[in-house]
């Protein structure tokens, strides 16, 4: 069903980049997860070479990578997954939306990914802290990270009661929100942010189930203090000097625990891998040259 969705949706998409990477999206069954043969999950694949695998950020979808996935797809294999409960996953009634199974469908696209090589991961925001845990449970299989505004490497987890749940959700369904949300996390949004941009935003609001999963997944108290231990693999970590998503403290606790790791970018916001996606692909060509 979410297939037809994301293909009848596609195929208005106003930004070309995001129709390639529509175009190339897969429907993967997941041993362990899937409940049935129709029950599959989206999974973006385009490029040949060393896999890395790409995860975006807190309600939003694959379609995230659409600049960045030009540039590094002529020497590398991306795989890019919605999220669990996220962009235009199937969301069963019988599941929990806690960032526990967000993990464990990693742990399953992982295993799906990797066999016979290892994998780089590339995260941003919320995607940043879960490749960090994913690094920690499976050294074997990841190789190296590169996150992007990482949220949710310090703190404690914000667990929101019910009806404060649903209130939440009512406002991000809102147009304007969205639309303002989408300017904010830009660095220059009067220059940047068009209807193509806003339309990707939202584009995934009509998967059904996107509302009671998103409740959901703030009842579960999100992803956070995901930043240690620091994964032993290497690490750079890249943000923008005008990030207005993150508060300033976010960024303060998340300096003293990256060090040197961590780079401040500058005519960048809270995306850099669409703010600044060359430059983010320069650094994973020089990430994948460490030993």
């Amino acid at each position: 069903m979410n297939k037809e969705i994301l293909e009848d949706l596609t195929r208005h998409l106003i930004d070309p980049l995001g129709s390639e990477l529509a175009n190339n999206v897969q429907w993967w069954y997941l041993k362990g997860l899937s409940n049935s043969k129709s029950d599959v999950y989206p999974v973006t694949v385009i490029g040949k070479g060393s896999p890395i695998l790409l995860l975006h950020g807190f309600d939003s979808c694959f379609l995230e990578f659409r600049r960045l996935a030009p540039l590094l797809s002529s020497h590398y294999q991306l795989i890019i997954p919605d999220l669990f409960g996220f962009g235009f996953c199937p969301r069963p009634k019988d599941k929990s939306y806690g960032p526990e199974s967000l993990i464990n469908h990693l742990s399953l696209i992982t295993r799906e990914a990797s066999i016979n090589r290892p994998l780089g991961v590339i995260g941003a925001s919320m995607g940043g802290a879960l490749a960090m845990e994913l690094a920690r449970k499976h050294p074997e299989k990841i190789n190296r990270l590169l996150l992007l505004s990482p949220a949710g490497l310090t703190g404690s987890p914000m667990k929101v009661p019910r009806p404060f749940d649903q209130l939440g959700v009512w406002f991000l369904s809102q147009k304007s929100v969205r639309n303002r949300l989408c300017k904010q996390a830009f660095a220059y949004p009067s220059r940047d942010v068009g209807v193509p941009e806003e339309q990707i935003a939202s584009l995934h609001l009509d998967v059904p189930g996107w509302g009671r999963t998103l409740a959901a997944f703030a009842r579960s108290g999100g992803v956070a203090n995901y930043g240690t231990p620091v994964p032993k693999q290497p690490l750079h970590v890249l943000w923008g000097k005008q990030d207005r998503i993150l508060q300033e403290s976010i960024k303060r606790e998340s300096k003293d625990l990256l060090g040197n790791k961590l780079e401040e970018i500058d005519d960048c916001g809270h995306l850099p891998h669409i703010d600044q996606p060359s430059l983010v692909a320069a650094r994973w060509v020089s990430l994948s040259k460490m030993k």
